[in-house]
C-alpha cells in the first residue's frame, strides 16, 4: 500500500480520479492551487484507489495524505 501526498500547502481544485481507478505512475490525480498557481500531483506508484481523502475545495498542509493505494 502507498499513500499520495501534497507536495506543498493549498487548496484542492479538481480530483481527477475515483476510488476503485487503476492508476498508473505519473498519472495526475489531484489539481492543487499553491501561490496562484495550478499545480498537478501525480501518482508515485501504480495500483488501485483504495481511498481519496481529500475533494474539490478542500484546503490541504504540505504532506498531507490524499489518497491511498493499493
Amino acid at each position: 500500500m502507498s499513500e499520495i501526498n501534497a507536495p506543498m500547502g493549498g487548496k484542492v481544485i479538481d480530483v481527477k480520479v475515483n476510488v476503485g481507478d487503476a492508476i498508473s505512475e505519473g498519472d495526475e490525480v489531484v489539481i492543487l492551487e499553491a501561490m496562484k498557481m495550478e499545480l498537478p500531483v501525480v501518482a508515485n506508484a501504480s495500483g488501485t484507489v483504495k481511498e481519496i481523502k481529500c475533494s474539490s475545495g478542500d484546503a490541504v498542509d504540505a504532506e498531507a495524505v490524499l489518497m491511498v493505494l493499493e
